[in-house]
């Protein structure tokens, strides 16, 4: 009896550890990590001087409170430059001084692989919150981003017309940033989405996170997925590791997504080794679009 009961807790132990190394069951990018299947290069980078960066706070009357928010300038530009501009959208828990792929938005703009340098551009990022940043009842920071961020930026010559913005994101800011440009397809001139967190249900974002969609009307109008055909003649940039969580949603995505979009699914996983990895190339896409448009 020992013996048997003994060879079905191990049976049981290996048909669980199968069904999450298929991600059937939740823990499978911890497996990865684990096993090192998360692990992926970044690319050789030199830098140069960093340009300033500027931090402050307004009061949002989109999102109802005082929200922060930072820009910085490309090596050789500052206050006063007149430059197309890019809207950095954080992941889950960041804010407006998160970095993006592990370096400072500065650091960013002053990377250069090959030893070419990006197209100027500046960076703009700003608090969304933690509402995947799709509009909710008293918080809607689409409507900050567009109302008040973006005016406030223009003040100051960045994106200001003719000169073109642009979105990147990760993550949960990867799904924000395909949803700025699909609700704003004129405005959002080019958009990059690093590992985009993104659902192929209303249920199966509300079990996996029950405040990132108000309700099932609300995931219908702001599902990327679905909307993707919006972005038909706007330059998309989407990466994603093949072992990440939210696979089967970049999958659809991509199938959603115009032909043109350029689609980047390799290895690596939900985390910042896969971020890093995408960041450059995903910034540059960005820069070069910007600096066409």
């Amino acid at each position: 009896m020992l013996a048997c009961a003994l060879g079905s807790a191990i049976g049981a132990a290996i048909a669980g550890f199968e069904l999450v190394d298929h991600g059937v069951l939740p823990g499978k990018q911890t497996l990865d990590e684990l096993d090192g299947a998360c692990s992926v290069s970044s690319p050789a980078l030199t830098f140069a001087p960093p340009g300033p960066s500027h931090s402050g706070a307004f009061r949002s009357a989109a999102r109802n409170r005082i929200v922060g928010y930072t820009i910085a300038y490309p090596p050789g530009h500052g206050p006063g430059s007149r430059l197309p501009l890019a809207v950095f959208l954080h992941g889950f828990g960041g804010d407006h001084t998160s970095t993006l792929g592990g370096l400072s938005l500065a650091r960013a703009l002053a990377a250069r692989a090959n030893g070419q340098p990006l197209a100027p551009m500046a960076l703009v990022s700003v608090d969304g919150g933690g509402l995947y940043w799709n509009p909710h009842p008293g918080d809607d920071p689409m409507a900050m981003i567009v109302a008040e961020l973006l005016p406030m930026c223009r003040r100051l010559g960045l994106g200001r017309p003719p000169l073109p913005v642009g979105a990147i994101g990760i993550s949960m800011g990867g799904y924000g940033a395909l949803l700025l440009a699909e609700k704003q397809p004129r405005l959002i001139r080019a958009v990059s989405s690093i590992s985009p967190a993104v659902w192929t249900s209303y249920s199966q974002a509300r079990s996996a996170n029950a405040g990132a969609f108000a309700s099932a009307a609300d995931f219908a109008s702001d599902d990327v997925i679905t909307h993707a055909p919006i972005l038909d003649g706007v330059p998309v940039r989407v990466a994603s590791g093949n072992d990440d969580p939210f696979h089967p949603g970049v999958v659809a995505l991509v199938r959603a997504l115009p032909k043109t979009a350029v689609v980047d699914l390799t290895a690596g996983c939900h985390d910042d080794s896969f971020f890093a990895s995408q960041q450059h190339a995903s910034l540059a896409f960005l820069a070069d679009h910007l600096a066409d448009a």
